[in-house]
C-alpha cells in the first residue's frame, strides 16, 4: 500500500474508532441508570437503519474501516434501542 493510501486509511480508521467510541458512554449510562426516558427510540431506529446502509456501502467500496466502525456502532445503537424498549415500557417505534 502506498504512503498516501495508508495515510488515508489511518485517518479513516482513527475517525471511525472515535465516532464509534462516542456511543459507549451512552450505552453505559443507560445500563447503569436503568433509565432510557431521554433516548429517542425513533432517532436510534432511523440511525440504525442508516448504519446498515453504511455497512453495505463500505462492503461495496471494499473499505474495512467503514465496515468495522459501522458494524460496531450498529451493535451499540441496537443495544440502546433494546435497553430503551426494556427500561421504558412506554417506548414505541410509531408515536400514538
Amino acid at each position: 500500500m502506498e504512503s498516501a493510501a495508508l495515510s488515508i486509511t489511518l485517518v479513516g480508521s482513527i475517525s471511525a474508532a472515535l465516532t464509534t467510541a462516542a456511543f459507549v458512554p451512552q450505552v453505559a449510562r443507560v445500563w447503569r441508570l436503568r433509565d432510557a426516558k431521554d433516548i429517542s427510540l425513533t432517532t436510534f431506529t432511523v440511525f440504525s437503519v442508516g448504519l446498515v446502509g453504511w455497512v453495505a456501502y463500505g462492503t461495496l467500496v471494499d473499505s474495512l474501516p467503514i465496515v468495522i466502525a459501522n458494524v460496531l456502532t450498529l451493535g451499540l445503537a441496537l443495544t440502546i434501542v433494546a435497553l430503551k424498549m426494556k427500561f421504558d415500557r412506554s417506548a414505541r417505534l410509531v408515536p400514538a
